[in-house]
C-alpha cells in the first residue's frame, strides 16, 4: 500500500487545520538570516563583534555544538506544506534560503555546507567528545532532499550531492573497525540520506556509503533476536532504522527489511508501551515490560513519537497490518497533539497557548514545560514543525483495486479506480449534538427540533459517514480500520442497512462492491472508559476514553480507593456538554477530595497524574480470612 497523495485529500478537521495554520505561521515568523546565521558564520559570510539581539537561542545558539540543525527540519516542514498546497510564500522563502546555502558551499570550497566545522567529525574519530555532528548534518541533508523531492528545487539536490562527496572521501580513510567506533558514537539518520540520494541520482558512491554506514554492532544482535536496546538512547537508533527501511525500498536487499522488523519487535512488540503509545524515560528505552520504575518527568521524548510514527507508517505499507495504524492513532492523540501547539483557556496566570513540551511527564503531580518560540530549539522543536505539516498524510492508503481508511478525520479524498474512474469520498464525523452553536454568541440557526435532544447524553459510540460520488459505477475494495479501543462490536451499515458487526481489530474490514454514486457507508464504534494497567503492575494504570489518555488534575500523587472492582466505575461524566459540543470530562465519585479528568492532550499548565494506583474493595471472603 501507498499513502494516498495528500494533494488529493482535502482536510476539513478543524483541530488539524488549526495546527497546520499555527505551524505555517511559525515557519514564516522566523527570518532567513536567523535561520541561516550559523551557516553564514561558518562560511565566513558575516563577521560581528557581538551576538545580535535577534539571534535564535537554545540549541541554535552559536555556542552550541548542535547549532544549525533546526534549518533542516524547517526545510522539510516547508517542503511538505509546499507540496500539499503549493504555498507560494513558503516556496519563495525556501528557494531564497537554498540560494544562500549554495553560496555558503562555494565559500567553503565547493563541498562542505554545514553550520559546524569539519573538524567536529575528525574529533569524533579521535575519540573526543563532540555533541552529535552527524545528527546536525543529517537534518540539513534531509531538508535539502525534501525540498528537491517535494518542492521541486533542483539546486537543493546539487548542494546535497556535492556535500556527499565530502562524506565519501572522509569515510574512506577509516578501517571497518575504526568506522564502527565512529558509528557507535552517533550516526544521525545518515543511512536514510544515502538511500534517498541513491534513489534520486543512482550514483555508485551512495552504495559505498550505505555499506560503510551499516552499523553491524547494533543490527546484528537485532537479527539474532537479542535485546541491544534496553537502557540505550532511543532517538539515536530510530533514525538508523528508518535508514534501513529506506535502504530496503531503494535496493530491495532483504537484510535491510529484516533489521527493520527486528527493531520493531524488540522496541515495541516485546517491550510494551505506556498507555499513550510512547516509550522512554530520560531518552532511553525502558526494560522490556518494566515500566513502573520509569514513570518520571522525562517520559516520551517528542522526537521518538514522530520518528516511530514514521516507522509504523513504513511497516504498515509493507505488511498491511492495522496494528501499525492503531499505534499511529495512539501516538498522534497522546503525543503530537499532547506535546505541540496546545491551545486552551489561560491557566493560573499562564497564556492559553503552549508551543512544545520536549518530554511528556508521566510521574504524578508533574506538569508540561512549554518551550519558547525563539529560545529553545531542542531536537523536538524540529520534529514539531515536521509533525504538524501536511496533516492529511496517512489518512488514506491505496493499492491496486482498494482504498484503505486508516484514520478518521473530516476530509474529502479523490482517487482513481483502474486509472480511469474518479471517485470522491466524503468522510464526516457525526457530532450527534443537534446544534452548531459553539459559544454563548447565538449567531447560528438554533431551531427547535427533535434532533436537538437526541441523544440526550453523550452517545456511547463514535459515528462516521462515508459518502461516495462518481460519474459511473466502480469496482473496488473498501478497507476500514476498526479501532483497537472499541468497547463492543463495531456496526457497519451500507445505505442504511446493517451489513456486519465485528470485533476484529487485527484485520482491516473489507467491503467488496460495485459502488454507485451516492453510496453511503456508516460505521459505529462503541466507545467508553478503559483502565489500562502497567504491564508490571496490574494495580496501577491509566484511564482512557477511546484513543485519548485521560489525566487527573492534581498537584500531588493520589491513590484511588475503590468501592467496586472495576476502576472505570469510579469515574462519571462531568461537564458533559457545552453549547453545541459533547465534552470529554470525568470526575471521581468517591474520592475525597475529588479529581477531575480531561484528555491529556488538553492539559496546558496544570499539574496532573496519568497513572493511578487503585485499591480494590475487599470482599466478604477476604475479610473472613483476615
Amino acid at each position: 500500500m501507498e499513502p494516498l497523495d495528500i494533494r488529493n485529500v482535502h482536510l476539513l478537521e478543524n483541530e488539524l487545520l488549526r495546527r497546520e495554520a499555527e505551524n505555517r505561521r511559525y515557519l514564516l515568523s522566523l527570518g532567513n538570516r536567523e535561520l541561516l546565521f550559523n551557516y553564514l558564520m561558518e562560511a565566513g559570510k558575516i563577521s560581528i563583534p557581538y551576538l545580535p539581539d535577534d539571534i535564535l537561542g537554545g540549541w541554535e545558539s552559536p555556542t552550541c555544538q548542535l547549532r544549525g540543525h533546526f534549518l533542516g527540519h524547517w526545510l522539510s516542514a516547508a517542503a511538505w506544506q509546499i507540496y500539499e498546497t503549493g504555498d507560494a510564500e513558503l516556496k519563495a522563502k525556501s528557494d531564497a534560503i537554498i540560494r544562500e546555502l549554495d553560496e555558503c558551499q562555494q565559500n567553503n570550497g565547493g563541498q562542505w555546507v554545514g553550520p559546524i566545522p569539519e573538524k567536529y567529525l575528525d574529533l569524533i574519530a579521535r575519540g573526543k567528545q563532540v555533541w552529535a555532528p552527524q545528527y546536525t548534518l543529517h537534518k540539513l541533508f534531509m531538508g535539502l532532499i525534501d525540498q528537491n523531492r517535494l518542492a521541486g528545487n533542483e539546486l537543493a539536490l546539487k548542494i546535497a550531492d556535492r556535500f556527499a562527496d565530502w562524506f565519501d572521501a572522509w569515510s574512506a580513510k577509516f578501517t571497518r573497525e575504526q568506522f564502527d567506533d565512529i558509528l557507535d558514537v552517533e550516526t544521525g539518520g545518515m543511512l536514510e540520506v544515502w538511500a534517498d540520494l541513491l534513489d534520486l541520482t543512482g550514483e555508485e558512491k551512495y552504495r559505498r556509503l550505505l555499506k560503510r554506514y551499516y552499523r553491524g554492532r547494533l543490527f546484528e544482535p537485532l537479527l539474532r533476536g537479542e535485546d541491544p536496546l534496553t537502557n540505550m538512547h532511543a532517538n539515536t537508533t530510530i533514525p538508523e532504522i528508518l535508514g534501513c527501511a529506506r535502504a530496503w525500498e531503494v535496493t530491495g536487499e532483504q537484510k535491510w527489511l529484516d533489521i527493520t522488523k527486528a527493531y520493531w519487535k524488540c522496541a515495541v512488540d516485546d517491550r510494551g508501551t505506556f498507555a499513550t503509545g510512547g516509550q522512554t524515560q530520560g531518552e532511553i528505552w525502558t526494560p522490556k515490560n518494566k515500566l513502573k520504575a520509569r514513570l518520571g518527568d522525562k517520559n516520551q521524548e517528542h522526537c521518538t513519537v514522530y520518528n516511530m510514527i514514521r516507522l509504523a507508517d513504513f511497516l504498515f505499507r509493507c505488511e498491511g497490518d492495522p496494528k501499525y495504524l492503531h499505534y499511529i492513532e495512539q501516538n498522534f492523540h497522546n503525543g503530537v497533539e499532547a506535546q505541540t501547539y496546545w491551545q486552551g483557556d489561560p491557566q493560573n496566570g499562564h497564556p492559553g497557548k503552549g508551543l512544545l513540551t520536549y518530554f511528556l511527564p508521566l510521574k504524578a503531580g508533574m506538569h508540561k514545560t512549554w518551550a519558547g518560540e525563539r529560545d529553545s530549539f531542542f531536537c523536538c522543536h524540529g520534529t514539531m514543525v515536521q509533525a504538524n505539516a501536511a496533516l492529511a498524510r496517512g489518512l488514506y492508503y491505496q493499492e491496486s483495486g482498494s482504498l484503505c481508511v486508516a484514520q478518521y478525520a473530516d476530509s474529502d479524498a479523490e482517487f482513481f479506480v483502474d486509472g480511469e474512474t474518479k471517485v470522491t469520498l466524503q468522510l464526516r464525523r457525526d457530532a450527534m449534538n443537534g446544534s452548531w452553536q459553539k459559544s454563548s454568541v447565538n449567531n447560528v440557526a438554533n431551531s427547535i427540533a427533535a434532533v436537538q435532544s437526541a441523544p440526550d447524553n453523550r452517545p456511547d459510540y463514535e459515528k462516521f459517514d462515508l459518502k461516495f460520488t462518481m460519474k459511473t459505477s466502480a469496482d473496488f475494495r473498501l478497507l476500514l480500520r476498526v479501532p483497537k479501543w472499541i468497547q463492543a462490536p463495531a456496526s457497519i451499515y451500507l445505505n442504511g442497512s446493517l451489513i456486519a458487526k465485528t470485533e476484529d481489530t487485527a484485520k482491516l474490514f473489507p467491503i467488496d462492491r460495485t459502488w454507485q454514486d451516492g453510496d453511503i457507508v456508516t460505521v459505529l464504534f462503541p466507545i467508553g472508559l478503559r483502565f489500562v494497567p502497567l504491564p508490571d503492575d496490574p494495580q496501577t494504570g491509566a484511564f482512557c476514553y477511546g484513543p485519548d489518555v485521560l489525566a487527573g488534575i492534581t498537584d500531588v500523587e493520589r491513590v484511588l480507593t475503590l468501592e467496586q472492582d472495576d476502576p472505570t466505575a469510579e469515574l462519571s461524566p462531568d461537564t458533559e456538554r457545552q453549547w453545541g459540543t459533547f465534552l470529554t470530562r470525568f470526575r471521581t465519585e468517591t474520592q475525597d477530595p475529588g479529581i477531575n479528568f480531561i484528555p491529556l492532550k488538553e492539559i496546558g499548565y496544570q499539574n496532573y497524574q496519568v497513572y493511578f494506583r487503585v485499591k480494590k474493595p475487599k470482599h466478604e471472603t477476604e475479610k473472613g480470612k483476615e
